[in-house]
Formats: structure tokens, sequence, C-alpha cells
């Protein structure tokens, strides 16, 4: 009778947390993709509709690593990848093209509660969960989840920008600060999807 080696025993322990970072991932996600979007869309801010559009980027890249993770392959985990930093161009492309229409034509942003608070609670759960998921990619030595964890960091960096933005807006009145919050987000998002795409540190 055999009995399992040491080393699969913590590697499957290891593969339900990511499991499990990936699917509380995708639950966060939804929901606060889904109130960003309609405070942006009450509040006509950019920056709030680019914030939940990457939220569900989120989710997308969550769906990618389990995926992933269910076949671990070193083609696998490049075409991972490569889905993975191709999200991040969508985002930028968006909010590029968007937040540029939107400083030519004065395009005002209203004040949103809503999304005031919505970005302060990432800027508190994604350093957690960032922090969760680079711990377990580096245990496992996957570079797909540790692309997502640079994306889920990512996420921290969004919130403080949109907070900013936001904050800027309702306070001091200062209309472009959304999309310059938003332009903001773009860099961030071509930066970390450049390092994905490329697979640095892949394999």
């Amino acid at each position: 009778m055999t009995t399992p080696s040491s080393d699969a025993q913590p590697m499957q322990s290891l593969q339900r947390k990511a499991f499990r970072l990936e699917y509380l991932t995708i639950g966060w996600n939804v929901a606060e993709g889904l109130v960003a979007i309609g405070a942006g869309i009450a509040a006509h801010s950019i920056a709030l509709v680019a914030f939940g559009f990457d939220s569900f980027i989120e989710v997308f890249a969550a769906a990618v690593v389990i995926w992933q993770l269910r076949g671990v392959s070193k083609e696998r985990e490049r075409r991972a990848l490569k889905l993975v930093g191709g999200s991040f161009f969508v985002l930028a492309a968006y909010v590029v093209i968007e937040s540029g229409r939107n400083l030519l034509i004065g395009s005002r942003a209203g004040p949103s509660t809503p999304g005031l608070v919505i970005a302060g609670l990432s800027l508190l759960v994604m350093p957690l969960l960032a922090r969760a998921k680079r711990r377990t990619a580096a245990a496992m030595g996957s570079a797909t989840l540790k692309a997502d964890a640079a994306e889920t960091l990512l996420c921290t960096y969004l919130s403080a920008t949109l907070l900013f933005g936001l904050a800027l807006n309702t306070l001091l009145g200062w209309w472009w600060a959304d999309s310059v919050a938003a332009l903001g987000i773009a860099y961030l998002a071509v930066r970390e999807g450049l390092e994905a795409w490329r697979g640095d540190n892949c394999c």
C-alpha cells in the first residue's frame, strides 16, 4: 500500500488555497464592478466606469488562473499569462479613448458617494488578497498566480488613484481630475499587461 508523498500533500493544500483565493476574487470583483459601473454611469465618471471594467477583467483573470491550475503545464501557463496580459490592454485602450474624449469636450463627472465608498473598501481588501496570492504563488512556483497577484495589487493602486480623483472632483470641483485619474489607471494597466504578456518569470 502506497501513501501520498510529503511533497504532494502540501502542493494539494496550496492548490486548494489558490482556488479559494480565486473564487473570493471573483465574488468580490463581481460586486465591486456592478457598484462601480452603476455609480459611474450615474455620476458620468469615466474613472469609476473604468474601475468597474477593471473589476470584471479581474474576474476574467481569476477564471484564467483557475483554468490554468486545473491543468498545470508550461504551455498552458504561457497561454494563461497571454490572456491575463491581453485583458490589461483592453482596459487601457478603453480608458485612454474615453478619458481623451472627456477632456476634449470638457465632460464633467458629478460627485459620487457610492464611488468613494467602494474605492475605500477596495483599498482595504485588495492588498490583503494580493499578499495572500503572492505568498501562495511563491510556495507553488506558479507564474500565472504571481501575475494575477500583480493584477490584484494593481487594483489597490487603481483604488487609490480613483479615490484621489473622486475626492478632488467632489471637494474642489476639479472636473478634469476624473479623466486624469482614469489615465493613471491606464498607465498602470499597460505596465502590468506588458509584464504578463512577455511572460516575465514564467515557468
